[in-house]
């Protein structure tokens, strides 16, 4: 592609998981003119691993520190000397789940409505907004961009109220974007926690233990395939669509629970839908026990290995304990000529997320004594 053909990109909440990733694929591919990354949190505050700080020292890449719930920072993050950018994401919001409702209304509507607004404004080739897939709950059959949305979080009633927003805006050629579980390097709350978990069984010799059955849909997509889609989505995708993403793997909780039973040679179990329905009656004091459990071993092993500062936690937030399905069909997008690099969740992918963090001296080694799967012995440098 030759340098005057190549796209200027705003990244807006680009130092996060899908960001950092995203920001990387478009810097690895050489895929753009100029890519202009906007957060809160600053890449050296960020717990970026080697490969994705590099990318952040490119002669093409500017980073803007900014709270874009703020008006002249949001105008700010999209003007550049009177140069306009071809193609916005929006990655920022606020993630974690069990928020309270003020907390979202800032973190997510206003933040969004701020940079549609000026988007807007500002005459963008495309658009991308990112919301969930947790907009409808089946087991029937794979939720389609077009079935009924009764969001079942919290985050996604907001991110809900932010898909509704483009109606004010129909110059605006957008996209948006509903992913299932997004895993790989950098996750922190999808996956991860249940990495963590299964650490923490292994370290304590107990059975890991899950609500409901093996059945319970949690339908997954990598995150290197959303940085794709991202990108396929600017050129390709038809402006005021909706697209899932979710690969063909069609995961479910037996599924993940079987890997990481494997990872760390644990054994596991279902309560089942009786015990996990009578566990409802008191569902917060329960959840509040369980993470406590998981914390104490988490917090020894961290002090065992000298690790004061981490962002891993492995709690699991009490909305995403209930028996609530995520089951996506992620074809509208392969219609168009998209195809998912990662079909499927492997076990070497979640061993891929966990070895990065064992690299970074963010999760304790001290967790994984016995274990022989690493990719790299502690401290060794890739060869590349």
């Amino acid at each position: 592609m030759a340098q005057d053909s190549k796209a200027r990109v705003l990244v807006l909440g680009g130092t996060g998981f899908v960001g950092r990733n995203f920001v990387h694929y478009l810097l690895e591919n050489d895929l753009v003119s100029k890519v202009r990354v906007v957060d809160k949190v600053p890449p050296q505050m960020a717990w970026l691993n080697q490969e994705h700080k590099e990318s952040f020292t490119s002669s093409v890449l500017e980073f803007k520190h900014a709270n874009l719930i703020n008006p002249a920072s949001t105008e700010e993050a999209f003007s550049d000397d009177g140069n306009s950018f071809d193609y916005v994401v929006n990655l920022a919001a606020e993630t974690k789940y069990g928020q309270s409702d003020p907390v979202y209304k800032e973190g997510i509507v206003k933040l969004s409505q701020m940079c549609i607004q000026t988007a807007a404004k500002h005459k963008v080739k495309m658009y991308i907004e990112f919301s969930t897939g947790q907009m409808h709950s089946t087991d029937k059959k794979p939720v389609t961009e077009e079935t009924k949305c009764e969001p079942w979080t919290h985050l996604a009633k907001h991110k809900l109220e932010v898909e509704k927003e483009f109606e004010k805006y129909p110059e605006l050629n957008h996209i948006i974007i509903r992913p299932a579980i997004i895993y790989g390097i950098g996750d922190r709350q999808s996956l991860t926690p249940r990495l963590m978990i299964g650490a923490i069984y292994k370290y304590t010799k107990e059975k890991m233990k899950m609500l409901w059955t093996k059945d319970l849909k949690m339908n997954t997509v990598h995150v290197i395939d959303v940085c794709r889609a991202i990108w396929f989505l600017f050129t390709h995708g038809k402006s005021g669509e909706i697209y899932n993403l979710c690969d063909k793997g069609d995961t479910d909780q037996g599924k993940i629970s079987e890997l990481v039973s494997e990872i760390f040679s644990i054994n596991f179990d279902f309560v089942g839908s009786i015990m996990s329905n009578m566990a409802k009656i008191n569902m917060s004091g329960m959840v509040e026990d369980i993470n406590d459990e998981h914390l104490a071993p988490w917090a020894d092993a961290c002090q065992r290995d000298d690790i004061s500062n981490t962002p891993l936690n492995p709690c699991i937030d009490q909305e995403l304990l209930y028996n609530k399905h995520l089951y996506l069909d992620g074809s509208k997008i392969e219609n168009l000529g998209f195809t998912y690099q990662y079909p499927e969740l492997k076990i070497e992918y979640l061993k891929e997320v966990l070895q990065d963090y064992l690299d970074l001296g963010l999760f304790p080694r001290s967790l994984m004594s016995g274990e022989t799967f690493f990719l790299r012995p502690n401290n060794e440098e890739d060869e590349s």
